[in-house]
């Protein structure tokens, strides 16, 4: 009992909080390396390619030791279709980061839980019942946190805190921070593009998985694709040749470290969380990369925290929390149910299965005197 809640409770808790805090880290690292001129476009290629080395002998090696049925043209056209929407959503999330910030990315990232709850009522993966209490939590929720995307977009406001970090003085940090400030709002609208992506990605996930459950297969191939699909975009939007080479610096760190903890890692963890507890549970931890990543741009980047930042995700959190207060309510009520069912045999009919019995030995002891 104890090992199965820590395999089903414990350990997916664990691994969503430190891929919340991997990721905030790649995405500031990666931030530091477009400033110093790394293409990201070059840099999903890359990272990607990395991941799918990485992968290729685990993935043989895990389909020899396990019973997994054929992969298939309908497996692989889903897995297909998971490259195209991770392709998209990473190329749109890159370039929104670096036009804006990593601390930005993090706030409209609250998006994920209320589109993941949107699309899951168009997929009929949640039941919708408007006189319900919980229903009527989690669709206002879902309406505040929408709201509270659009004021982190497009609403900047004053600094709140202001870093002028010495280690940035070869990064240009004036021309930068003028660069974000111009391009805050693009980078906002293509971070809340990704951001309606990744639920989709979650969602073809979550139906792959029930007919093909090998994780690191599934995201050997995954991997590869996107590899495959951002090389192709990549010689349209990066026709220079020395946009291709990659120097041992910044740019090489951030590779390598996204293709091994992100591209390789990360979607391995999350497609294993989306298996066992599903999507929901999955897009809740997302509220958590807002402090990490106002902490390490802030020390690292030098980052300015604006007073539209802190407002915007302060209303993402509460329609966020009022959207998992409603999920919660109703998953109890569903518990609640389903324990009654179970204990009203127990509770009614062996009682009265038992005086049928008494009846009948009263009835023959009678007859026999």
């Amino acid at each position: 009992m104890a090992k199965r809640y820590c395999y089903r409770d414990v350990l997916p808790f664990g691994a969503m909080v430190t891929m919340e805090c991997i990721n905030v880290g790649l995405n500031t690292l990666f931030k530091a390396a477009t400033m110093r001129g790394m293409s990201y476009h070059v840099f999903v290629v890359y990272a990607y390619a990395v991941a799918a080395i990485v992968l290729l002998p685990m993935s043989l090696i895990s389909q020899r030791s396990r019973v997994l049925p054929p992969l298939n043209f309908s497996i692989l056209s889903k897995i297909g279709l998971l490259g195209l929407i991770g392709c998209s959503s990473q190329i749109m999330g890159y370039t929104g980061i670096s036009f804006s910030s990593p601390t930005l990315s993090s706030a409209i990232s609250n998006l994920v839980p209320a589109f993941t709850f949107l699309f899951a009522i168009m997929f009929r993966m949640e039941k919708v019942a408007f006189k319900s209490r919980t229903c009527q939590a989690k669709v206002l929720g879902t309406i505040v946190s929408i709201a509270g995307a659009f004021v982190v977009t497009l609403y900047k406001g004053p600094p709140i805190i202001t870093v002028h970090s010495p280690s940035l003085s070869l990064h240009e940090p004036l021309k930068v921070i003028n660069s974000v400030d111009r391009s805050w709002a693009l980078g906002g609208l293509l971070l809340t593009a990704e951001y309606i992506l990744v639920p989709l990605w979650y969602i073809v996930q979550v139906q792959i998985m029930k007919v093909y459950p090998d994780e690191v297969t599934v995201v050997f191939f995954y991997n590869l694709s996107v590899s495959i699909m951002s090389a192709v975009v990549g010689l349209f939007t990066e026709p220079n040749a020395s946009a291709w080479k990659i120097r041992p610096d910044t740019a090489l760190a951030s590779i390598l470290c996204s293709g091994i903890f992100g591209s390789f890692l990360n979607n391995t963890v999350h497609t294993w969380a989306l298996r066992i507890k599903g999507a929901v549970y999955v897009a809740m931890f997302k509220p958590l990369s807002i402090a990490i990543a106002v902490a390490m741009g802030v020390m690292f980047l030098g980052d300015t925290l604006y007073l539209g930042s802190l407002i915007g995700a302060t209303i993402i959190s509460i329609g966020f929390y009022t959207v998992m207060w409603g999920k919660a309510s109703e998953e109890m009520e569903e518990e609640v149910g389903v324990g009654n069912l179970q204990e009203s045999p127990t509770a009614e009919n062996v009682p009265l299965l038992q005086s049928y019995k008494n009846e009948r030995a009263e009835k023959k002891m009678h007859g026999n005197v």
